[in-house]
């Protein structure tokens, strides 16, 4: 069995006891230790004359809506598990695990669960520049489908372009034919600012959202991945992303023999964020890529847990999480921004 030790340059792996791994995940009941977290929250900031009981009646496991609340010292994590064939890992359980935050061992896990049915919020965002012209069609026609397939009643979704700017031609909805009618809205046709496009739409639809409980937010780039116009930085969007805990999935329409810079961008963002890039041979192959993301997104984990030494600094903290069984690999975000003091 595996556990990660703190106050290491790097996290070393040792063989330790049941007991010690215990200390690692915690093992108090989750439902008491949720009920402790009396911080206001985040995301979604509950009144404060709320009663404790409120957060006590937490709804059964296989209802379509979820209730948990983010606490100002909680993180809401959500994870990947693969074998090394990239099959999907779908029913470990938290002792499974080993995590850091920020180079230490959590105080507390409040919730662990696979989450086929957590609530969605994704963004299609289409390259619409000049440089996808003749591979747009493809574009449209599988988003499309990834739409028609990946839509449940408590989900919702917008539609975007995006060449030196971006256009959402249709906001959140659950409705499939808007949906359909914005991607078809859409018409390539001048240049890229794919980073610009992708700071922009974290910070308008993904970080206003305001939810009663958890949700996925997740963004579907469908592009080449070069940029030639943005102003912003690959960084800047990578940043804002994780501000807004968005995942980031890539489905690259570079079908050349090799990869290029774009291809490499599109893996750094998707990685960063806790996504995954998909490189299609062929362009009718897009659809593939599609149906990849939308079989990943009913294959996760969600993961709530207390971090120590939390500030409200507005710092960014890393995240180390690791199956203990060397077989399987874990795909998550790198890390979160803690929140700010209040103003």
């Amino acid at each position: 069995m595996i556990v990660f030790f703190r106050n290491q340059p790097a996290p070393r792996l040792l063989v330790a006891s049941t007991a010690f791994l215990a200390l690692l995940l915690g093992t108090a009941p989750l439902r008491a230790q949720a009920s402790s977290a009396q911080q206001p929250t985040t995301t979604a900031p509950a009144p404060a004359s709320q009663p404790d009981s409120a957060q006590q009646q937490a709804p059964a496991v296989d209802e379509p809506i979820t209730t948990i609340k983010v606490q100002a010292n909680e993180v809401n994590l959500i994870f990947t598990v693969v074998d090394k064939k990239g099959r999907f890992i779908k029913d470990l359980k938290r002792e499974n695990f080993g995590l850091l935050d920020d180079g230490r061992q959590p105080t507390a896990v409040l919730d662990f669960r696979q989450q086929t049915n957590l609530p969605l919020r994704v963004g299609i965002m289409l390259d619409t520049s000049s440089s996808i012209r003749q591979r747009f069609q493809f574009e449209q026609d599988s988003a499309i489908e990834f739409l028609l397939q990946v839509l449940h009643l408590n989900d919702r979704a917008f539609v975007e372009g995006f060449d030196i700017q971006t256009d959402v031609s249709q906001g959140f909805t659950n409705n499939v034919d808007l949906l359909n009618q914005g991607i078809r809205k859409l018409r390539p046709g001048g240049g890229t600012a794919l980073f610009d496009a992708l700071y922009k739409t974290c910070k308008d639809q993904m970080l206003t959202l305001r939810e009663t409980g958890s949700v996925r937010r997740a963004l579907i780039l469908v592009s080449d991945g070069d940029d030639n116009y943005s102003r912003s930085q690959e960084s800047d969007a990578i940043k804002m992303c994780q501000r807004a805990q968005t995942i980031v999935y890539s489905i690259s329409t570079n079908v050349s023999p090799s990869k290029d810079r774009g291809d490499e961008v599109l893996r750094a963002i998707s990685e960063a964020t806790g996504g995954q890039a998909f490189y299609p041979v062929r362009i009718e192959d897009v659809a593939t890529g599609f149906h990849n993301i939308e079989e990943e997104l009913r294959s996760q984990y969600l993961l709530v847990y207390r971090p120590a030494g939390l500030k409200q600094d507005g710092a960014f903290r890393t995240i180390y999480l690791q199956a203990l069984d060397p077989r399987f690999k874990v795909r998550a975000q790198k890390g979160y921004f803690a929140p700010r003091p209040p103003q």
